[in-house]
């Protein structure tokens, strides 16, 4: 006699939007309330310290301007990488090497800069920068994308080990100080990446004393093109048919492998883009310019449930939580301002369990046995 499980999971027939919009507003509250209880236990004002992070401690500040151009160059890039990865995870190819690529893409945008940075003008030189990034990245991930059209290789497994090869191929040039290494400062004692030419630095519109950092309007561009591209097009049309079954896209026609490298290929480049803005816009090199955008992307595009207005709003709200964090921990020095990520990861867990509570439930097994 085998005995039935105890629960067994059931599909809810009432799982409608604005229950799920409820379920997720909820779990919210429930993790900022756990996050209370831990800023509680080490004697901080957890009211206090929220109002701060929301804020971002620009309320009394001597240059809010500044607090704001630095909120701009963290959300541009965690907003462009997590619109990308949600390209490849449509299609259910699970790339988890944005760090990667995001590294690629800063890598040879610095090629750009330091080799052509003082022969091109700005505007042009920022292109050239892109156009770089986004074919170091492209070709970095489209890399795992024909290995797995051709031999059926786990794009997740290479995709995690790349993102290792390339923050080490970085180190390498970060450390290894000889004649033929350009990227370092040769009037350093120690290995020193030099700053880019003026020319090589993102472009930034005046508003007062506020400067607008021009990735912002490339990353709103990019939004409202995937957006078109990915609902109004054959090309988005295509990526859908094929992450529900690639068995019916091949039935339908459609030539599937194409199809899985030319989307990784521009998932990968738009995040290898997004280096080139995030490099450009700090005017150096640096094995740290990534702030774990590759990581923190993957829970952005989950939130959104890969929805492109989503991403939006949920890549604006969890680049306040570590802005945010950041400023709140400089008042409470108890607080390290890595609490952004422990925060972070509270409101994942819960978010996703809401979300599984709002489309399934447990139903308790009725007591008989089956032979």
């Amino acid at each position: 006699m085998k005995k039935q499980p105890l629960f067994h999971v059931v599909k809810r027939e009432n799982a409608g939007p604005a229950r799920q919009l409820l379920s997720y507003v909820a779990a919210v509250v429930l993790a900022l309330a756990v996050g209370a209880v831990l800023l509680w236990v080490q004697g901080v004002e957890p009211i206090t310290f929220y109002k701060q992070l929301i804020t971002m401690g620009i309320p009394g500040s001597r240059y809010p301007w500044r607090a704001l151009e630095n909120f701009i160059k963290l959300f541009v890039p965690l907003l462009i990488v997590s619109l990308a990865l949600s390209l490849a995870f449509k299609m259910r190819f699970w790339n988890i090497g944005g760090e990667g690529q995001f590294i690629m893409g800063t890598f040879w945008a610095g090629f750009a800069a330091m080799k052509l940075g003082e022969s091109l003008p700005q505007p042009l030189m920022i292109v050239v920068m892109a156009a770089a990034g986004a074919l170091g990245g492209g070709l970095y991930g489209v890399f795992v994308a024909a290995l797995k059209v051709r031999f059926s290789t786990n794009e997740t497994l290479l995709t995690l080990m790349l993102n290792y090869v390339a923050l080490y191929f970085l180190q390498y040039f970060a450390e290894t100080k000889a004649g033929w290494n350009f990227f370092l400062d040769p009037q350093s004692a120690r290995p020193k990446f030099v700053k880019f030419p003026a020319s090589a630095q993102m472009i930034t519109i005046p508003i007062g004393p506020f400067n607008l950092n021009l990735s912002l309007i490339a990353a709103i561009a990019v939004c409202i093109i995937l957006f078109v591209y990915l609902n109004y097009t054959k090309g988005g049309y295509e990526i859908a048919v094929v992450g529900d079954s690639p068995n019916t896209a091949r039935y339908a026609g459609m030539k599937v492998g194409k199809i899985v490298i030319r989307t990784i290929f521009l998932s990968a480049a738009l995040i290898g883009m997004a280096g080139a803005f995030q490099v450009s816009s700090a005017g150096i090199l640096s094995a740290s310019l990534t702030n774990d955008v590759g990581w923190t992307g993957v829970v952005v595009a989950w939130l959104a449930k890969l929805n492109t207005v989503g991403i939006v709003v949920a890549s604006l709200l969890i680049t306040v939580l570590q802005f945010g964090c950041q400023a709140a921990s400089t008042t409470y020095p108890s607080i390290d301002a890595n609490f952004a990520n422990l925060l972070q990861g509270v409101i994942l867990f819960i978010v996703l369990a809401a979300d599984f509570f709002t489309r399934f439930q447990l139903v308790r097994t009725k007591k008989e046995a089956v032979k």
